[in-house]
């Protein structure tokens, strides 16, 4: 299995626990491992929409690691995915303060993600260069 394969399944595997968390049951599995209360339509209702964000991500993920075509763009969308996430967490670190030790955690994985995946990319970049610059010299 190549490295970008192994990336982009073992992301989509590590979040869909996550996302199921968010949204089959909201306010009776997030009061358990997180520091908050869902109570709402409204609030549940976003719970079940980042849930189909992230599923969307995974779906993604998966076809760009079976699919060639979608590699690249996979990965991309997966870099940008963490480091968004990370980002955000960090600045709710400096306005909000220090959040969970679960969520320290995820900071710490969607930062390492965020990176491992620009690596994953400068390869297939280079790959790719190679592989355009042999088909075009025949």
């Amino acid at each position: 299995m190549s490295v970008t394969r192994f990336y982009l399944i073992f992301s989509a595997a590590g979040l869909i626990a996550v996302a199921l968390s968010y949204g089959v049951a909201p306010a009776a599995v997030l009061p358990k491992v997180l520091d908050l209360t869902v109570e709402g339509t409204d609030l549940t209702h976003v719970f079940r929409a980042i849930m189909g964000l992230y599923l969307g991500m995974i779906a993604l993920w998966v076809l760009g690691a079976f699919r060639s075509n979608f590699t690249r763009a996979a990965v991309i969308a997966e870099i940008f995915f963490m480091i968004g996430l990370a980002l955000g967490r960090v600045v709710s670190i400096i306005v909000d303060g220090v959040p969970s030790v679960l969520l320290i955690a995820y900071t710490v994985v969607e930062v390492t993600m965020g990176l491992w995946g620009i690596l994953i990319l400068k390869n297939l970049s280079t790959t790719q260069l190679d592989h355009d610059h042999t088909k075009a010299s025949h």
